[in-house]
């Protein structure tokens, strides 16, 4: 007897949605079965980004930070950011330096926003992502690519600072206009061409929509002169299901917990499945989820080192 000399094993959503059909006792018969499948299996993938960290959900990314400019956009996926340096240098010159996480409050508190400096702390604005769909307000006057000053008719519904898109370009703005001064209803410092967009010329009138994009805010905002990159770990929300044929995006070690776990939320919602095997499944989903845990994360040695503290009379 010889082996399959093969390890290429894996399930697109076709087979994953009919193995959890089967579980539950029933047969995937028609296109409502995999489009309410489809939408449970995304909620599914919610539900892990909540539970804790997927490690093959965690990259590597660079911001090269600006002096004077101290928010910077997050990709639109992004769940959270778990390690962060500040680098300097490159080749055999590169240094590392640690950057401390600070909490919302302890952000707002700091009363020099945009001093400059080496970077030594950050805050993550954890937001949706999201563009409003209606406008915040309109251009007062044309705009060109280049413009780092944009008028509108109002700012009274856009925050002091943050992101709007005009068109397809998304724009960030780091301070609006005071009404006692001649700069009113302006967006002031304003960096164009954001979030992989492209800077374009904008006529009086457009619409102006708020973004909610996630960001991430240095401080200090970095030595005039001095090139910082802010090099950090995110973890990223998992892909979407898909149309059928797509494998998930998953490591294949995880496919047993993904199908205990469509079997289980198919079950609370479909009819005919017993209240029996209903439970039944909602166990067998724990335990695969808790082996999946055990199995997705570091490995690293720790030890614990007693601390040894001396008291002098």
């Amino acid at each position: 007897m010889t082996t399959a000399g093969t390890s290429a094993f894996n399930l697109d959503l076709n087979n994953i949605v009919e193995e959890a059909f089967e579980r539950c006792g029933l047969e995937l018969r028609t296109g409502y079965d995999l489009r309410t499948a489809r939408r449970s299996l995304n909620l599914l993938s919610i539900e892990w980004a909540n539970r804790g960290i997927n490690l093959w959900t965690v990259e590597q990314q660079t911001i090269a930070l600006n002096s004077y400019q101290g928010i910077y956009p997050l990709p639109v996926d992004t769940i959270d950011l778990l390690d962060s340096v500040i680098r300097q240098g490159v080749g055999q010159n590169q240094i590392d330096i640690n950057i401390s996480r600070i909490s919302e409050s302890t952000y707002s508190s700091i009363p020099t926003k945009n001093a400059y400096g080496r970077p030594i702390q950050f805050w993550v604005d954890r937001q949706s992502g999201n563009v409003n769909g209606t406008a915040s307000t309109t251009l007062s006057a044309n705009v060109t690519a280049t413009a780092t000053t944009i008028q509108v008719v109002s700012t009274a519904n856009l925050p002091t600072q943050g992101y709007i898109n005009i068109g397809s370009e998304t724009i960030l703005y780091q301070n609006v206009g005071s009404s006692l001064t001649s700069n009113a209803n302006q967006l002031l410092n304003c960096y164009r061409g954001i979030n992989g967009t492209t800077a374009a010329s904008h006529s009086a009138g457009d619409s102006v929509y708020r973004n909610y994009l996630p960001n991430v805010n240095i401080w200090p905002t970095g030595n005039p002169g001095t090139q910082y990159n802010l090099i950090y770990y995110r973890m990223r929300r998992m892909q979407d299901a898909g149309s059928g044929a797509q494998t998930q995006d998953i490591p294949f070690r995880l496919i047993p917990a993904v199908v205990a776990g469509l079997a289980h939320k198919l079950s609370a919602k479909l009819d005919g499945v017993d209240p029996q095997r209903y439970l039944a499944l909602k166990a067998e989903y724990d335990q695969a989820w808790q082996d999946a845990q055990d199995e997705d994360r570091e490995k690293a040695a720790w030890r614990l080192v007693p601390r040894n503290m001396f008291y002098y009379r």
